[in-house]
């Protein structure tokens, strides 16, 4: 299977061990946008509000693109800053992009308690708490 791994830059460096276990599985994996360089937001931040809308906008169009070309998403959710599992903006995004394209979504942790989760529920992922084997192949 293809499949798009989703995350907060903050878990980037748990996105190498994960992607390793999904090949030996034979499965194809997309990384996450800006994996190469994870703070590049930042950068362009510095730039200016024009070149940061200019730049959000083409990381938007390229996600969607990954998503169209891949079978299933994984969102890889862990604690971030006190939050248990969490999902930013650009990851909600993606899951709501697969899910509109009618892709597998599946969640590596529990569903996130906050303001989205009755949005991530309707999505209807697939939670696999950790167990990459439940992955379809």
């Amino acid at each position: 299977m293809k499949i798009f791994i989703c995350c907060s830059k903050h878990f980037y460096d748990k996105v190498d061990s994960i992607k390793k276990e999904l090949e030996k599985e034979e499965h194809e994996i997309t990384l996450p946008n800006s994996f190469d360089k994870p703070f590049m937001e930042e950068e362009v931040r510095n730039l200016g509000k024009e070149q940061h809308a200019k730049w959000k906008g083409e990381m938007l169009r390229l996600q969607e693109e990954k998503i169209r070309n891949n079978d299933a998403i994984l969102v890889l959710n862990f604690e971030k800053n006190g939050q248990a599992n969490y999902i930013g903006g650009a990851t909600f995004l993606e899951m709501f992009k697969a899910w509109e394209l009618k892709k597998e979504l599946y969640l590596f942790n529990p569903i996130p308690d906050n303001i989205l989760k009755d949005e991530i529920l309707g999505f209807s992922p697939i939670i696999i708490n950790g167990d990459l084997s439940k992955l379809k192949k």
